[in-house]
């Protein structure tokens, strides 16, 4: 009997955070408490977002209205990474960056972790910026997405190709 098989990848829909950042950008631009602030959320570049107003509070709350939009999305607090305000002329700028892939070193504690805690005979082999998780078992296979879901990687973790 051939293994069964599924892929760990680290990406993002870019259209939902497309949506997200527009709906977030319509409730700036609406609401009263920035008005005349100078608020605005836009992308720069593919995957850098820059948010800016007159002052870090008003950043900072631009931030929450847009995290508040990627969870109605389904989209992981983890694939945003902001930075922090910087006074930028005469207001404040904050920018942020989508994070996709899931780098070496992610990869090396996901694969130990998978070693250690789950299952006996399961492999997991590092494959560019994804791993391929496989055994004889899909029980076993099963068992490994509930033992990553459970656990916190710095990285947002999507289980697909399950065959």
């Amino acid at each position: 009997m051939a293994d069964s098989s599924f892929d760990i990848v680290s990406k993002v829909d870019r259209q939902e955070v497309d949506n997200a950042l527009n709906i977030a950008a319509k409730e700036i631009a609406n609401r009263y408490d920035f008005r005349g602030t100078g608020a605005k959320i836009e992308w720069s570049g593919t995957e850098d977002i820059v948010l800016s107003a007159d002052t870090e509070d008003r950043v900072k709350a631009i931030l929450e209205v847009f995290r508040e939009k990627l969870v109605r999305r389904d989209i992981s607090m983890k694939a945003f990474k902001p930075g922090d305000p910087t006074p930028a002329g005469k207001g404040y700028k904050l920018t942020g960056s989508l994070v996709q892939g899931i780098s070496q070193e992610d990869a090396k504690k996901i694969s130990k972790k998978i070693r250690d805690e789950g299952p006996k005979g399961v492999k997991a082999q590092i494959q560019g910026d994804e791993l391929r998780v496989s055994s004889k078992k899909r029980d076993d296979l099963q068992a490994v997405i509930s033992l990553l879901k459970g656990a916190d990687f710095e990285v947002a973790l999507q289980f697909i190709n399950y065959r």
